[in-house]
């Protein structure tokens, strides 16, 4: 009996970790991710234990953020801008350097020197830029370098919008070359294809 208890009392500790964990994440939509996971533990155990204020409001939670990640994965191209640079331009030299630190926490080992990329695309969002992609471009296929989504952004929304914006651009192929460490399911999800110490993405 007392082991049960235990047992009970430790789910109901998981979801209040999980709970205060997501609101310590950058990103929407892990947190709400998270939040949900968490919720939804804490109105189990709440019912466990009879406190059904407690499982009413974490059941609302759960319903409210998954009408908020629907809605986010409802996103339309409308909502970002796609500008394109060339690698002196202010904005994106901006967001390099703003962000220089988390570009290599993503990108273990890369290169900050893009010197010899021809070229340069920033996703804007409200006027603010969300993304930044630099790669070598020859003919109808470009050589990735660098594709960085700023924490808030990374919903794979920005990625999905970028690729269709650079297919209409006349890009038909994508090459991936550098590190995957952080960056396997976006990758994957994004349509990429491990060819065995490359990356490769067709239109």
């Amino acid at each position: 009996m007392e082991t049960s208890k235990i047992l009970i009392e430790a789910f109901g500790y998981l979801g209040s970790a999980l709970v205060l964990v997501s609101f310590l994440m950058v990103s929407v939509f892990k947190l709400r991710v998270v939040n949900s996971i968490g919720s939804i533990i804490f109105t189990i155990y709440a019912f466990i234990i009879h406190s059904y204020p407690t499982a009413i409001m974490n059941a609302c939670l759960v319903m409210i953020n998954i009408y908020y990640l629907i809605k986010m994965s409802r996103k339309t191209d409308k909502e970002y801008d796609f500008v394109k640079s060339d690698l002196n331009d202010s904005l994106l030299q901006y967001t390099i350097a703003k962000y220089t630190e988390d570009i290599r926490k993503c990108f273990p080992g890369i290169s900050m020197d893009f010197a010899g990329s021809n070229s340069s695309y920033v996703v804007c969002h409200n006027g603010k830029p969300a993304g930044i992609m630099i790669g070598n471009r020859q003919n109808d296929e470009m050589e990735i370098l660098l594709d960085y989504s700023i924490p808030e952004y990374r919903d794979f929304t920005i990625g999905k919008f970028l690729f269709s914006k650079l297919s209409s651009e006349g890009i038909k192929k994508l090459t991936y070359r550098g590190s995957d460490e952080f960056h396997k399911d976006y990758l994957a999800k994004t349509g990429f294809v491990n060819k065995g110490g490359y990356y490769e993405k067709t239109f």
